[in-house]
């Protein structure tokens, strides 16, 4: 049982075209999913399967895991953009496409290693101030990450920004997310300064007269999602910022959410602010900070008790001291 390897692999373009017409899902979508599928796409060419079955998957499994050192995370996505696939396979008619062993894959629960994390206000504040602002490249960089953040733009979506999706005058954005999905946010007082600040030297830039993109390169080009990744990269070296954690434009968006909870700004608020379809996707994206936790622990019913017995002095609490051993 099987669907024949050669067979397996000859619909690759026309699902992902069916997927961005039908589905409209985006370009990094659809880049990473075919990143996914030539990875096993190789691993079946090297291996002495001829047909796609359960043991292929399985050894696709092992194969991500041991010689590649994938978390779970990243295995369950591989898997997925593979089920996804052999759905598409069953919708053409492919020989023996249902019998194909993704579906039956179950999920690991490991998740992602290094996912990324909320930075403090303190740190956001390093963050930006490192950036300088005194060049044409830097005021476009700060706009650029001022947007991630205070909007919790996702950096597709900085990346797809258009002049005209610009209202200076309502001081609105509009904002196309994945799936096609729109959004309205609102400018604030601060932001609409960064973005004014930005479109003042724009002109500057080579050939932007008619460029329909918001951010554009040195060269000329709309701003693309791997350079604003690499000089993020480069504004956090020069931050000194030291974080446990992997930081990334992505952690912009994760900072903007949890900072919103932080001030008790409603889940559904958040939800929609991120253009999520459920509260169960912004859950992930939201890191209570230290102070928000500890605020939490004092409203426990028994923490309660016990500090007003200490307060009235019912209660007496004392510390050993520790003892110091002679020599």
């Amino acid at each position: 049982m099987g669907v024949d390897s050669t067979q397996f692999f000859e619909h690759i373009d026309a699902f992902f075209d069916y997927r961005q017409t039908i589905y409209q899902v985006s370009e990094q979508t659809i880049k990473s999913n075919r990143i996914d599928l030539d990875l096993f796409q190789s691993f079946i060419r090297d291996s002495p399967f001829e047909t796609i079955s359960g043991p292929a998957a399985m050894q696709f499994q092992y194969h991500l895991k041991k010689d590649r050192d994938n978390c779970g995370g990243s295995i369950n996505r591989k898997i997925f953009a593979l089920r996804s696939y052999s759905h598409f396979l069953s919708l053409l008619d492919v020989p023996e496409a249902d019998t194909l062993p993704f579906y039956d894959v179950l999920k690991i629960r490991q998740g992602y290693r290094n996912r990324p994390n909320a930075l403090t206000v303190d740190q956001m504040r390093q963050l930006f101030k490192s950036i300088g602002r005194d060049t044409l490249l830097s005021i476009r960089d700060y706009a650029v990450y001022a947007l991630m953040y205070q909007t919790g733009l996702r950096v597709g979506e900085v990346h797809h920004l258009n002049m005209d999706h610009l209202d200076l005058q309502n001081r609105k954005l509009s904002v196309a997310g994945k799936g096609g999905k729109h959004r309205e946010l609102c400018l604030t007082d601060e932001l609409f300064q960064v973005v004014s600040e930005w479109l003042a030297v724009r002109g500057q830039f080579y050939q932007s007269d008619g460029h329909l993109a918001l951010f554009i390169s040195k060269k000329g080009n709309r701003l693309a999602i791997r350079t604003m990744e690499d000089n993020f990269k480069k504004i956090l070296a020069a931050s000194g910022l030291k974080l446990p954690f992997n930081v990334t434009c992505h952690s912009l968006r994760h900072s903007f959410a949890s900072h919103l909870n932080d001030k008790d700004v409603d889940i559904l608020v958040i939800q929609s602010l991120m253009g999520h379809a459920s509260t169960r996707s912004t859950e992930p994206y939201i890191h209570p900070s230290p102070d928000k936790i500890r605020s939490a622990m004092e409203k426990i019913p028994a923490v309660i008790f016990m500090n007003r017995l200490i307060k009235n002095g019912a209660l007496k609490l004392t510390f050993q001291q520790p003892q110091v051993q002679r020599e």
